[in-house]
């Protein structure tokens, strides 16, 4: 898993990896949730005692990504290398469709440019998993108040980004498996053009972590869907903005429809994608 660490190079999970345990193959969801409380218990022991920097962070990440892994998931990232381009903090911009990306983002871009997200509130209320997301600085949006979310997100983040801090946004008002461009919001391209910090897009395909039909973070893993990340070359925001915000949604579209037809290829049949 190095590979993920080094910043000129993509990774994709080797077939060796992919040889889940008994129970794992049986109950992969179970398998993955009863292991990931633990992963979770221990970042928040050490973010309750003021020791969660950082590189423990991305120790966290990396063994969540190694346990999606483990119960059969491939994860395929690319793009990496696009975080040599430039000095300095950025705002990545991307879809957002699971918890996948919250928990497994950090291993990739940490070593290389401290982060933290944009998230939504109540992440700063969950149990146990607050005190992990608290002790990384996190911009707290309602979700429920554009416009207070807009002056949060400019204020908020351009001190983060001041201090040296890239900033992950998932501008679409909800997960989602559908990519539609016209729910994606400017936020993020606003951020970067008061900062004056460069855009790193981001497109995504985590649907292998299901949305729960009673709690939506914990849905079931299914592990028959390949894993994708891809960041895009980094861009500046010119003007109103609307050319860079074009440029995002396009990038996200194109490599969606890429992987959908590469792995309709690769089975012979649709891929379900809901």
């Amino acid at each position: 898993m190095n590979e993920v660490l080094r910043v000129d190079s993509s990774y994709s999970t080797a077939m060796t990896k992919r040889n889940p345990p008994g129970i794992a193959k049986i109950w992969p969801s179970v398998y993955f949730y009863s292991r990931l409380l633990r992963i979770i218990y221990k970042a928040s022991r050490l973010a309750k005692a003021g020791r969660y920097d950082g590189k423990e962070w991305a120790k966290s990440s990396l063994d969540v990504l190694e346990l999606l892994e483990r119960i059969g998931v491939q994860i395929e990232i690319s793009g990496l290398a696009e975080f040599g381009a430039f000095d300095g903090p950025c705002v990545i911009i991307g879809n957002h469709m699971s918890m996948m990306e919250t928990l497994v983002m950090p291993v990739m871009i940490q070593p290389m440019k401290p982060v933290t997200y944009v998230i939504k509130e109540s992440l700063l209320t969950y149990p146990v998993f607050r005190h992990v997301m608290r002790s990384r600085n996190p911009v707290a949006v309602t979700r429920t108040n554009p416009r207070q979310d807009l002056k949060t997100v400019l204020e908020e983040g351009a001190k983060r980004l001041e201090e040296g801090t890239s900033i992950i946004v998932f501008p679409q008002t909800t997960r989602t498996t559908a990519f539609d461009p016209a729910e994606m919001t400017s936020i993020g391209v606003k951020l970067a053009k008061k900062a004056g910090v460069p855009i790193v897009p981001l497109a995504l395909r985590t649907d292998a972590w299901m949305n729960g039909r009673y709690l939506k973070d914990l849905g079931r893993i299914n592990v028959l869907r390949k894993v994708h990340f891809a960041f895009g070359p980094a861009l500046r925001v010119e003007g109103k903005g609307n050319e860079a915000q074009h440029r995002i949604t396009e990038f996200i579209t194109a490599k969606l429809t890429g992987w959908n037809k590469g792995d309709q290829c690769a089975s012979g049949h649709v891929v379900n994608q809901g």
